[in-house]
């Protein structure tokens, strides 16, 4: 059986990952054995997202549940990605998966970490003054897709209809934009499930980062998310670039995600 901690983060993964199945008039969640299935109504891969949901034990048979998204994405003719939490699965069907994937014509993308922390460490420099706006009308939501376009090299198209949306922010998914003076510089957001906060959509202005930006902005979303709910453990997936600051602020490796896609 996984730990706490890397049920915590897998957990938390699932329902950040809904939110991309309610932004969109046409878009869906599904829950089909085990595994939860996230259209956006977008043939973009990276927001139709299959979400292994449980543990999958040693039974080869369980793997099937790698299956059922190919044919539901194939069905509707989008591109997707599977988010596969790797300490779900049981030593033999962690090896057999790789082969499956390859089988089906799903391709490695990345392996972000899983990271969790008790709470913060403080912080190890003089924070900038950063002014947060928590994403809730349409000043902030454009703030926001254009922040993620540029942070993450999405086609702005695609971001606005995602982000932009009104009805994509009210469910689980809070999205908050970090501004310096009136420009918006950086954002993040939160999904609070049980007794965790996780954070997402990390990035600033590529003639912005290096500043602490990013830093300040997780910090004061999580202090108001601990001040509204009392919740201070937090997790999130890491890039590679941005491992060493969440190491100084506090998280630790738990488990490791495989992401293929289409």
């Amino acid at each position: 059986m996984p730990d706490r901690e890397t049920l915590a983060i897998s957990g938390n993964l699932l329902e950040a990952m809904r939110f991309f199945g309610r932004a969109r008039q046409n878009g869906d969640v599904l829950e089909q054995s085990g595994v939860c299935l996230v259209s956006c109504g977008l043939n973009y891969a990276a927001f139709n997202a299959a979400v292994l949901a449980e543990p999958v034990c040693a039974d080869l048979n369980d793997l099937r549940r790698i299956e059922i998204p190919a044919g539901h994405y194939k069905s509707r003719n989008l591109r997707w990605t599977y988010w596969l939490c790797e300490d779900l699965l049981e030593g033999p069907t962690r090896r057999e998966s790789k082969l499956l994937f390859h089988r089906l014509g799903l391709n490695p993308l990345t392996d972000p970490p899983g990271l969790f922390a008790d709470r913060l460490a403080p912080p190890r420099r003089i924070l900038p003054a950063v002014r947060v706006r928590r994403v809730e009308d349409e000043g902030t939501r454009n703030a926001f897709a254009h922040l993620t376009s540029v942070s993450f090299e999405i086609p702005a198209g695609i971001c606005q209809d995602i982000y932009g949306s009104a009805r994509a922010w009210t469910g689980s998914f809070e999205g908050y934009v970090g501004y310096v003076g009136e420009v918006a510089v950086t954002t993040t957001a939160a999904v609070v499930t049980k007794d965790v906060a996780g954070i997402y959509s990390v990035g600033t202005l590529p003639q912005c980062r290096r500043h602490g930006y990013a830093e300040a902005i997780m910090r004061e979303v999580l202090r108001q998310v601990k001040e509204r709910t009392g919740i201070e453990a937090t997790v999130l997936q890491s890039t590679v670039s941005g491992f060493s600051l969440y190491e100084q602020m506090g998280y630790r490796k738990y488990t490791k995600f495989s992401v293929y896609i289409s």
